[in-house]
């Protein structure tokens, strides 16, 4: 009987830690956008072993355009803040699919390299990719503190303001 109350017990919990990624983003205003398709030849995600890569996103509006321009010029670092929060719906719709819809089964995510599009001189690439981290955090918990790389790139494709990736330990 104690193990059985044990395994509900823990049943209950991966339930309530689905639920509880969902409510969040919920809680938050927040909706996940479809899943896009891969512009080339690549794959959106690959899975080897319990660590899922995520491919290079960017930041797509509801109403399938991109956010251009570069930040530090064309942005302010809050314009490129939200452009770095949008893209991480995205990166977590791409991760839910990967995972059958069920963000449960994230363990943790691993590592976020941000990309940003920006000038030579621009110094803030941080405080923009904290848009990215943030959300994480804010759905994810403990389990969405990650090792980070924020990077200036003089040109991204399409003039897209930022490109994000990541490396997700799933169950």
């Amino acid at each position: 009987m104690k193990q059985l109350l044990a395994f509900l017990l823990l049943l209950s919990s991966f339930t309530a830690a689905a639920q509880n990624e969902e409510q969040k983003i919920k809680e938050l205003g927040l909706q996940l956008p479809p899943v896009s398709k891969p512009i080339a030849n690549y794959v959106k995600y690959v899975r080897t072993g319990n660590l899922l890569f995520l491919a290079g996103h960017g930041p797509s509006k509801a109403d399938g355009t991109n956010i251009t321009g570069k930040v530090g010029k064309d942005l302010t670092i809050e314009q490129g803040y939200e452009a770095a929060k949008i893209t991480a719906l995205s990166l977590i719709a791409t991760l839910k699919d990967a995972l059958g819809g069920d963000l449960s089964k994230v363990k943790r995510i691993v590592k976020v390299n941000g990309y940003v599009n920006c000038l030579p001189d621009f110094t803030d690439q941080p405080k923009v990719i904290n848009g990215c981290s943030d959300l994480l955090v804010a759905i994810f918990g403990e389990r969405g503190k990650h090792a980070r790389a924020a990077m200036g790139m003089v040109a991204l494709p399409s003039n897209i303001a930022v490109e994000i990736e990541l490396v997700v330990e799933v169950e």
